[in-house]
C-alpha cells in the first residue's frame, strides 16, 4: 500500500450527496476487470457519453481539474453496496484523498486499507471550499495542500483547516500499512506468545 505524508495536488469540486459505489463502479465492471484497470471505469456513467467520448461537462475534464488527485466531495459519498472496488477505482483514477461531511461506513474503513485518505469536515466547511474551487480558474488556485502528520488542510490563500483521524489508522496510511501489514509488525510477539502458549497449554495445541 502506498504511504501517505503530505500530498499537494489539484482538488476538484464534486458536490453531489448520496454517491453510491454503483456510481463510482458499475457492478459489472468489478467482475472483469482487473484493479490496475479499475480507474479508467471509475465514474463510467458520468465521465463518458454514449458514443465513448468523453463527457465535456464532468468536473475532472474541466480546466483546471483534469488529473486532480483530490476530491471533494459531498455527504454520504460512497453509500450502498460494501464493494472495496469503489476505492479501488477512486485510487485508480489518481485520487489519494476525499474530503466529505460524511460517508458510507464501509467505504471510509476500505479507504484507509488502500492508501486513500477520508477527511470528515463539517458540511458548511465542505461547502465553502467546493464554492472556492468552482471559482478556481489556474491550477494554482485549486490546489491543496494535506498534511497527515500535522492534520491540517492547507488553502491556497494560506489557511489551514483541520481534520481528525484516527491515531491507528493514521500510522497506518503514514507507514504505508494495510490490515496484515499491520498485524506483520508485530510477528515476533505473536511468535513470542505462541511459543509460551504451546508450553503452558499443549493440549490446545494438539492436532
Amino acid at each position: 500500500m502506498r504511504q501517505f505524508e503530505v500530498v499537494t495536488a489539484v482538488a476538484a469540486p464534486y458536490p453531489h450527496a448520496n454517491v453510491d459505489t454503483d456510481r463510482i463502479i458499475r457492478i459489472e465492471r468489478c467482475a472483469r476487470t482487473p484493479r490496475e484497470e479499475m480507474g479508467a471505469w471509475a465514474f463510467e456513467m458520468e465521465r463518458f457519453l454514449a458514443d465513448g467520448a468523453e463527457n465535456p461537462d464532468f468536473v475532472f475534464h474541466r480546466v483546471p481539474f483534469r488529473g486532480a488527485g483530490i476530491l471533494v466531495a459531498g455527504e454520504n459519498f460512497g453509500c450502498g453496496s460494501s464493494r472495496e472496488m469503489a476505492v479501488w477505482a477512486v485510487a485508480g483514477l489518481g485520487i489519494r484523498c476525499v474530503i466529505a461531511p460524511s460517508f458510507g461506513e464501509i467505504f471510509f474503513g476500505n479507504c484507509f486499507q488502500n492508501g486513500v485518505l477520508p477527511i470528515r469536515l463539517p458540511v458548511t466547511t465542505v461547502q465553502r471550499l467546493q464554492r472556492q474551487l468552482a471559482e478556481a480558474t489556474t491550477r494554482e488556485d485549486a490546489t491543496l495542500r494535506i498534511d497527515l502528520p500535522r492534520q491540517r488542510i492547507a488553502m491556497p490563500s494560506g489557511e489551514e483547516i483541520a481534520f481528525e483521524v484516527e491515531p491507528l489508522r493514521k500510522q497506518a496510511l503514514l507507514e504505508g500499512l494495510d490490515a496484515i501489514g499491520a498485524t506483520l509488525k508485530n510477528a515476533a510477539a505473536i511468535a513470542a506468545f505462541q511459543q509460551r502458549q504451546r508450553a503452558e497449554r499443549p493440549w490446545v495445541w494438539q492436532a
